[in-house]
């Protein structure tokens, strides 16, 4: 008995240390980000970036085959061997340097497709950075599977740092859209270089790629859901670019996607970075239910957290898209609000998703992303032949995900039990809150005619009426986070 205990207590201070590090550092990140990002808005046009996002589903679609799944699948194990990782680093290092002799050849029919011919010698430079990424995938799946989370964090704030510098230069010096697809090559080879370092593995030159193929039967599942993710995820850079030649369409959504995408990674990085290690290590404690706990306190927290981050960043969009990146991406402000919406349940989503890869269902998984997929390309597809614009498609991708967390839950439910009736009280209270606070926040301060001034009191007022209406409601978990933050009681995970 008191060796599981210990198993439990080590685990509940891996997910607290994770969950709050994490946080931490994905604010962290994401600041650095929004600096540098507001920096290069104000130098580039939305052509500029419009031109980059036609690439951006090619580039990623050849990630996910060159890693095909192997990071979860290594994380899913619980003591892999050298010969897996070695497999696996052998394995991504072939794949991608195929891949990007394919992509190189490829790149003029792309340019084509788009009819830019700019995009075949950007593609063929921005195509390097997944050549890059494939000599770091069994080390970054090392400091994965061990919760690195301090260190992976580390390594990500410095390459931000030292790609966003470099883009910021080539903007400067004029090469436009060129700086955006340096950026994303420093900061992989950055990532490649420092995964290196944080992790003690190293491959061998015995090459036997069997541990590998072994493993491909669950991965495989998880490189299908990942493919329709990135699918589903560049739907509209590919079609806006493709119906809306010129790119101004596609820069003006990629914009808005972008700082949605910020604020999602902040808790959405958070959650990912422990919670299949977590649960994986919860479903094999054999003296112990604590994985329907552990799952519940996870989703809890990050509604807790998501929903008054992402739904805040709807009500400021307007004010914060004009002051900080000029009146030139004023069209962005409307489509962000909308894209936080469900980005506010974005990272449930993710926890769902861990969720299910961690009871080894990659099946369910892969069946849940390629039906999602399919039904957002369909509805823009459809929408754009029935003659309506950019912001009808937003609402219907937007409505469609957040009905489609009822197929996650249906899930959950048959996976581990967990009822309708609890995913409810775990995530509606919060909601109802942080949409309340929302809505008070905007009509006292509607008339304001200031704009930062406006802007601010709404940031200050909804921090102090969702934190007060939680403390009167007496939420457990805001107690919980306020004693685990001031160090009275490792509670989180408990």
């Amino acid at each position: 008995m008191n060796r599981y205990s210990g198993h439990n207590s080590s685990l509940k201070q891996k997910t607290a240390q994770g969950l709050i590090w994490g946080g931490f550092s994905n604010g962290v990140i994401q600041l650095l980000q929004a600096a540098f990002g507001v920096w290069i808005l104000n130098i580039l046009t939305p052509e500029d970036f419009g031109k980059v996002a036609a690439l951006v589903i090619f580039s990623n679609i050849a990630s996910v085959l060159q890693e095909s799944g192997f990071t979860a699948a290594l994380a899913n194990k619980q003591e892999p061997t050298h010969e897996e990782y070695n497999a696996v680093f052998w394995f991504n290092v072939i794949v991608g340097i195929v891949l990007y002799v394919i992509l190189f050849f490829s790149a003029p029919f792309i340019a084509d497709f788009y009819d830019e011919p700019v995009l075949c010698p950007l593609g063929r430079f921005a195509f390097l950075s997944f050549v890059f990424s494939c000599f770091g995938t069994a080390q970054r799946a090392w400091l994965f599977g061990h919760l690195k989370v301090k260190q992976t964090s580390i390594m990500q704030m410095a390459s931000i740092t030292i790609s966003s510098i470099a883009a910021v230069c080539f903007a400067y010096a004029g090469f436009a859209y060129w700086g955006l697809a340096a950026q994303s090559l420093v900061y992989v080879g950055s990532i490649t270089a420092f995964a290196w370092y944080f992790s003690p593995w190293r491959p061998t030159l015995h090459i036997d790629l069997r541990p590998a193929w072994q493993m491909f039967g669950f991965s495989s599942k998880l490189l299908i859901n990942s493919l329709a993710f990135q699918f589903n995820n560049n739907a509209f850079g590919v079609l806006l670019n493709r119906f809306f030649p010129g790119g101004y369409i596609a820069g003006i959504y990629d914009n808005a996607r972008k700082w949605d995408d910020r604020a999602i990674s902040t808790i959405g990085g958070m959650v990912q970075g422990v919670a299949q290690p977590v649960l994986r290590e919860s479903a094999h404690d054999a003296n112990s239910t604590s994985l329907m706990n552990t799952f519940r306190k996870m989703l809890r927290f990050t509604c807790f957290v998501s929903f008054p981050c992402l739904l805040g960043l709807a009500l400021i969009a307007e004010d914060f898209i004009v002051l900080l990146v000029g009146e030139k991406w004023h069209a962005s402000a409307n489509l962000l609000s909308l894209l936080c919406v469900y980005g506010a349940f974005s990272p449930v989503v993710t926890l769902y998703s861990n969720l299910i890869i961690s009871r080894g269902r990659s099946t369910i998984n892969m069946i849940i992303g390629l039906l999602n997929c399919a039904l957002v390309w369909g509805g823009i597809i459809a929408l754009y032949a029935l003659g309506y614009g950019l912001t009808s498609m937003v609402v219907f991708y937007v409505i469609l995900n957040i009905v489609w967390l009822i197929v996650w839950q249906a899930c959950a439910r048959s996976l581990i039990g967990l009822r309708w009736w609890h995913a409810v009280k775990d995530t509606v209270p919060f909601f109802i809150f942080a949409f309340g606070v929302m809505t008070i926040a905007y009509f006292a301060t509607a008339s304001l005619p200031i704009s930062w001034l406006r802007m601010g009191l709404r940031i200050l007022l909804t921090i102090v009426l969702y934190m007060g209406s939680l403390w009167v409601a007496k939420a457990k978990i805001l107690r919980e986070s306020f004693d685990y933050i001031f160090k009275r009681h490792n509670v989180i995970a408990s």
